[in-house]
């Protein structure tokens, strides 16, 4: 990883941190009302569902299909999230599936950096400064290197970086009246916060699923289910769930397992635009329960 691409990471994490920090400042100053939640939250599902959505099952696994221009408008979405252009995302993460849990894994807590705290604080934040966007993009995410529409978004992510905070700004100033304090709530609230907690909710899956949680499935990494982040990580700490069927559209394998990504696919398959959507068989989920004999793996 060059200098450049260290601080740029680095600078990922420490800018909505600091953002973070100034926003206890502001409702001490009560700068917070129902416009800037109303904010907070429309832009915190847009960006997530681009990455949950987009980014993960879409662009990463194919759990379903759809039209160009819907693909290209979720590898946007994702994108506006900062974690990363879309050909770093899918490599990294086609990556991690291909050595889960073992040397290559670029964010496994098991691997290479200690146990305990050590290797979660790796897989949380400190593989962004050591292996993010590391996976080679012909041999990861070929497909989209060939797209040269998505080599095009990927290469713009400066762009989307900065409507990323340029637009919750303006919004912002907007809602309060045309006002300095309102553009800087709007950049707080909408920009600056919504990237701290979308970053950290992500991170989680990466370092949290594969430390604490509940298996089920026969499979040959230490990947788990977390429930307490089902619905703030739109359905992606079902991550055990995902590693036994990784193509799978659903996370959430059973009726209680909330899954909000799921049911945004499915919308979607309603509307005629997403088709090919992949689910797996109650039959072969009980193929690769614990201790019985494994059919069929790698979904």
């Amino acid at each position: 990883m060059s200098r450049i691409e260290r601080a740029a990471n680095l600078a990922g994490v420490v800018v909505p941190f600091a953002g973070f920090l100034i926003s206890i400042v502001l409702v001490w100053n009560r700068w917070l009302d129902v416009a800037d939640l109303a904010l907070l939250g429309a832009t915190y599902l847009l960006t997530a569902v681009g990455v949950t959505v987009g980014f993960h099952r879409l662009l990463t696994h194919r759990s379903f299909q759809t039209h160009p221009c819907v693909q290209r408008a979720f590898a946007i979405l994702g994108s506006l999230s900062l974690q990363g252009s879309v050909l770093d995302w899918v490599a990294d993460h086609r990556k991690h599936h291909a050595h889960t849990d073992e040397e290559g894994d670029p964010h496994s807590p098991h691997v290479g950096h200690g146990s305990g705290l050590q290797g979660l604080w790796h897989a949380h934040v400190g593989w962004l400064t050591e292996k993010q966007g590391q996976a080679g993009w012909k041999r990861y995410a070929r497909d989209l290197y060939e797209d040269s529409k998505m080599r095009k978004i990927g290469k713009r992510f400066p762009l989307w970086v900065a409507l990323s905070l340029l637009l919750p700004t303006l919004a912002g100033f907007a809602i309060h009246g045309r006002t300095l304090e309102g553009a800087i709530r709007g950049l707080v609230w909408g920009g600056l916060i919504r990237v701290f907690f979308v970053h950290h909710v992500t991170w989680s899956v990466n370092s949290v699923c594969h430390f604490f949680g509940r298996r089920r499935f026969a499979t040959d990494d230490r990947s788990t289910n977390v429930a307490w982040l089902a619905i703030p990580s739109l359905g992606e700490s079902w991550h055990h769930n995902h590693h036994a069927f990784p193509r799978s559209a659903h996370h959430g394998l059973r009726w209680y397992e909330l899954d909000p990504s799921a049911l945004i696919i499915s919308a979607l398959e309603k509307l005629g635009l997403a088709w090919d959507v992949v689910r797996i068989a109650p039959e072969r989920q009980a193929a690769r329960l614990q201790g019985r004999a494994v059919s069929g793996a790698g979904a």
